[in-house]
C-alpha cells in the first residue's frame, strides 16, 4: 500500500473524521449562562491564590489561566488586565465580609455587650478570612499603582461603614436610653459609626496591616473591644460624638 493511499480516507471513515471537527466547533464560544457564574468564580480563585503568592506585579494572567483551567481570551474577555482583575478579586472579598456581617445580629443583655459582640465578630472575620492578606497587598502595590491601591481602600471603607451602620442602628434601638442619644440620630449615624470603627475596629486590623502575627491579634480582641466599647459609648453619653 503506497503512502497516498494509507493516507486516503476510506467512504466511511470520512463522516468519523469529520465528527471530532464538529464537536470542538460545538463547544466553541461563550459557556452556557448557568456555567458562567462558576467560570468566573474559578478564575477569581485563581487569580486571588497567583496574587497572594507573587504579588500584582509578579502575577501573569498565563499561570491565572492555566490554574483557572480557563483560556487567556475567556479571562479579558471578562476583566481588562490585571488590574482589573486584582479589583475584582478584592471587591469579591468585600462583598462576602459585608454580607457576613449583614447577616448577624448584635447579641447581649446590655448595650455594652450587644456593640461589644458587634466589634468582636467583625474583627474575627476581618483577621480570619485572608482579608488583612490581600489588604497587604494593595498596600504593597500602591506606589506603583495608586489609582487601584486608592479605589480598594475607599471601596472597604464605604460598603465596611455601610454593614457597621445596620448594626449599631439596630443595637441602638434595642436600648431606648441608648437609641435616644443624639448620637444615635439618623443624621449623625455616619459620624458615629466612623468613630466606633477607628476606635474598636482599626486598631487591631492596622496592626495586623503592619505584619504582626494574625494568632496573636485574635487572641487580643475580646479585651481590646471591650475596652473601647467601653470608651466609645462614654463619649457617646457625654455628646463627644458630632
Amino acid at each position: 500500500m503506497t503512502v497516498e493511499q494509507r493516507d486516503r480516507p476510506t467512504a466511511g471513515a470520512s463522516v468519523t473524521a469529520k465528527s471530532p471537527a464538529k464537536r470542538r466547533l460545538a463547544r466553541t464560544g461563550r459557556p452556557p449562562r448557568e456555567l458562567a457564574g462558576e467560570v468566573e468564580e474559578r478564575i477569581l480563585d485563581a487569580a486571588e491564590k497567583v496574587f497572594l503568592e507573587h504579588g500584582l506585579g509578579g502575577a501573569s494572567i498565563d499561570e491565572i489561566a492555566s490554574l483557572a483551567r480557563a483560556g487567556k481570551p475567556t479571562i479579558y474577555a471578562r476583566f481588562a488586565g490585571k488590574e482589573a482583575l486584582f479589583g475584582a478579586v478584592v471587591k469579591r472579598s468585600i462583598a462576602a465580609a459585608q454580607a457576613h456581617i449583614e447577616s448577624q445580629a448584635p447579641i447581649g443583655a446590655t448595650i455594652e455587650d450587644r456593640l461589644a459582640s458587634i466589634g468582636s465578630m467583625i474583627l474575627r472575620w476581618a483577621l480570619g478570612n485572608g482579608t488583612v492578606d490581600l489588604m497587604r497587598l494593595a498596600v504593597a502595590e500602591a506606589r506603583r499603582f495608586p489609582e487601584l491601591a486608592s479605589s480598594v481602600h475607599q471601596m472597604a471603607r464605604e460598603r465596611g461603614a455601610e454593614a457597621v451602620a445596620q448594626l449599631l442602628r439596630e443595637a441602638a434601638q434595642s436600648d431606648p436610653l441608648v437609641g435616644a442619644l443624639p448620637a444615635f440620630a439618623p443624621e449623625r449615624l455616619t459620624a458615629t459609626t466612623q468613630f466606633f470603627q477607628e476606635l474598636v475596629l482599626l486598631p487591631l486590623i492596622m496592626r495586623a496591616l503592619y505584619g504582626e502575627k494574625l494568632s496573636s491579634l485574635c487572641g487580643e480582641i475580646e479585651p481590646h473591644v471591650r475596652r473601647s466599647v467601653t470608651f466609645f459609648l462614654a463619649a457617646c453619653r457625654h455628646g463627644g460624638v458630632e
